[in-house]
């Protein structure tokens, strides 16, 4: 499986932006989808995460009620939609897959979601700026 995160870019504090990860290879649409972000100094962080089938979302504390995932399995893409930005979530984005046998559920609250990803794909910027 092949991912690849696009739509960076520069965004006003409060603003919105939206990004897209294309979703390749075998069965694509059969993947979760989660995504993360690395500020610069700072460890890989998970952002979100949604079921192959979309029905299920989960989101870290940092960004709930404000990023929302949701995918087109017709596209294989996966996409997140981010609102009312702050400064903190300037970072680079990343989606990836994990392993069939990870809950993504549990990611939230798991202290090392991103060893559980078994394909990554390469980031996209996103710099808020005030």
């Amino acid at each position: 499986v092949q991912l690849q995160a696009s739509g960076g870019g520069l965004v006003q504090v409060g603003g919105s932006l939206t990004l897209s990860c294309a979703v390749s290879g075998q069965n694509p649409g059969g993947h979760s989808v989660a995504w993360f972000r690395q500020a610069p100094g700072e460890e890989r962080e998970f952002v979100g995460a949604i079921t192959w089938s979309g029905h299920n979302t989960y989101y870290a504390d940092a960004v709930k009620g404000r990023f929302t995932i949701s995918r087109d399995n017709d596209k294989n893409t996966v996409y997140l939609q981010m609102n009312s930005q702050k400064p903190e979530d300037t970072a680079v984005y990343y989606c990836a897959a994990p392993y069939s046998w990870v809950d993504i559920a549990t990611l939230a609250s798991a202290p090392h979601a991103r060893g559980v990803m078994q394909f990554w794909g390469k980031g996209t910027q996103v710099t808020v700026s005030s």
